[in-house]
């Protein structure tokens, strides 16, 4: 399967705080979430953005506090995921137990610029710059983690299978 989109670019260090900001946790709805996707990092992402669009982002992504909303929000918002040189450990596991596909890239991490178009082949993780035709590895997402994230997340996947016992 292959995702494409366009990227918005964001530095290092981006940490949870402005991927969705502490003052919109009192809620846990993805729409509502969706809406301050970003805020704290660029006030106008979520109007910039379109469904299937990637971030694309330096080191560490996704330090500070241990936050599901973070994933959720960037998932609720349309995007296809996350391109990183590297994410912050608790971050990409909430990213996969949340249903956000994130690939490990520092090469498209440093190359890929604001506004190109993307695709990105799920069984191989090769990332291409449609315009150019260079292509990025990424490690793949294994089958089990591919369906996973099909399935929604690690909860919703559960639920899955726990149904299917129980059918």
């Amino acid at each position: 399967m292959e995702l494409k989109g366009k990227v918005h670019r964001f530095g290092d260090d981006i940490n949870t705080d402005e991927i969705i900001p502490a003052r919109y946790l009192n809620t846990s709805d993805p729409q509502e979430l969706a809406r301050h996707a970003m805020e704290d990092a660029d006030p106008e992402f979520v109007k910039k953005i379109k469904p299937g669009d990637f971030i694309v982002a330096g080191k560490n992504f996704g330090c500070g506090s241990s936050r599901e909303h973070a994933p959720v929000a960037l998932k609720a918002a349309g995007l296809s995921g996350v391109i990183a040189a590297g994410f912050a450990r608790i971050f990409y596991r909430n990213a996969f137990n949340m249903g956000l596909p994130i690939w490990e890239s520092p090469e498209a991490a440093a190359a890929l610029a604001a506004g190109r178009e993307i695709s990105l082949d799920l069984d191989t993780g090769v990332i291409t710059d449609v315009a150019t035709g260079k292509q990025y590895a990424s490690q793949p997402i294994p089958a089990f983690m591919q369906e996973l994230l099909a399935d929604g997340g690690l909860m919703a996947h559960l639920k899955k299978l726990l149904e299917a016992k129980t059918a």
